[in-house]
């Protein structure tokens, strides 16, 4: 009892305050976003039940020991590519992919708690291997373990997840200490594959209506999907004058946040908004929300709020007493930065856009919970990075 007392007197209250806030903060922006589409009135009860169930098992997650998970890496390992393997079989279909599961009165999103997993799996193979991380070897086994979930993710088709995945194993094998020369030659090489696939695919890049064998064919035989395809041509060649699609929606996104100027026009008063020309705006575009009705301000206010969270992640992963607990902070850091920023940039037309959620912001359950249970591994770090004294 006295050592549990001790435990958790390492809490760290601040961190779980400001996700507090941000949760909070965002389920009031879904219910400004949705203006009152009846459609979409379950998305704030939904949500709110996720953030309760989420806060639960945050503290649950915080009160085991996340030494406990490194033994249990394989079983996990095996967990995530069964529920991944099964998604075609037994997936729910939403908006042209097969992500979800249904679980009585939820959907549960395997790629979504995937991203933890793969955290809890490569920390643990590097944290075993950490003598020997200067081998080339250990860097191609690691990137091994990540690429069955990731192809698996890709198929759904989910590429921005996958694109996740491969960005938590970047920042793990640099954090746990692999020279830069080494992950430079692999990025090379990735490069040189990328540049001499591009030539046979760029007839489809450009061909906006293409023969059915060909769009058959395309998507049979390529990572990326047409529509995917389809949103990098916006991108890079927008059409100022869509009235529908990727240029649509970003146009719209940026003159929403426009509209905000520096204090906004008030909560519930944005007329992008309100008038729903801003499409998504619950989801992909809910930063946009934001800083319509709440302006620079505002938008630079939740900025904040996310930067302090990461910061305590980071600072976790100073203090851990491991290797395996630092880089599971380091990894739960990365994920919030990465689809932040990623969610941010494409509200302003500096990324492609993805789909990838604003942490803790965006309407999404499985998201919301997958970085609530990170949060939860990062407390859990804290709570042990001192040796307790009886």
């Amino acid at each position: 009892m006295q050592a549990s007392t001790r435990i958790w007197r390492n809490f760290d209250i601040w961190l779980l305050a400001a996700v507090a806030v941000i949760t909070i903060a965002g389920i009031a922006m879904i219910q400004s976003a949705i203006a009152g589409n009846e459609s979409l009135a379950e998305t704030v009860p939904r949500q709110t039940i996720y953030a309760v169930i989420g806060l639960a098992i945050t503290i649950a997650t915080t009160a085991i020991d996340y030494r406990i998970w490194s033994a249990l890496s394989r079983p996990l390992y095996i967990i995530t590519l069964v529920l991944l393997a099964l998604i075609p079989l037994a997936g729910i279909v939403g908006f042209g992919s097969a992500r979800w599961f249904n679980v009585g009165i939820v959907n549960i999103q395997p790629s979504e708690l995937a991203k933890i997993l793969m955290i809890l799996i490569v920390a643990d193979y590097l944290a075993r291997h950490k003598n020997e991380i200067q081998r080339p070897r250990i860097i191609v086994r690691s990137l091994l373990l990540i690429a069955p979930p990731a192809l698996l993710i890709i198929t759904q088709p989910d590429l921005s997840t996958a694109i996740v995945i491969g960005v938590i194993w970047l920042a793990l094998i640099w954090a746990a200490g692999v020279p830069l020369k080494h992950l430079a030659k692999l990025l090379g090489v990735m490069l040189v594959i990328i540049l001499i696939i591009t030539p046979f695919l760029a007839p489809y890049f450009l061909n906006e209506y293409p023969q059915q064998n060909d769009f058959k064919l395309f998507n049979r035989y390529t990572i990326m999907k047409y529509y995917q395809m389809q949103r990098l041509v916006s991108f890079f060649l927008p059409d100022p004058e869509a009235q529908y699609g990727e240029t649509y929606n970003v146009n719209q996104a940026r003159i929403t946040i426009g509209s905000g100027g520096w204090f906004g026009q008030g909560y519930g008063q944005g007329t992008q908004v309100q008038l729903r020309f801003l499409k998504v705006r619950h989801t992909d575009f809910i930063f946009s929300v934001m800083a319509e009705e709440f302006g620079f301000v505002g938008a630079t206010t939740v900025l904040l709020l996310l930067m302090f969270i990461i910061y305590r992640c980071l600072n976790a992963a100073r203090m851990a007493r491991d290797t395996f607990g630092a880089l599971i902070c380091y990894g739960v850091a990365i994920i919030i930065f990465f689809q932040g920023a990623f969610n941010i940039g494409v509200n302003l037309n500096l990324f492609p856009v993805s789909g990838l959620p604003m942490p803790f912001f965006s309407y999404g359950g499985s998201s919301l919970l997958t970085n609530l249970i990170g949060i939860g591994l990062v407390e859990s770090v804290m709570l042990r990075h001192k040796q307790i004294q009886l």
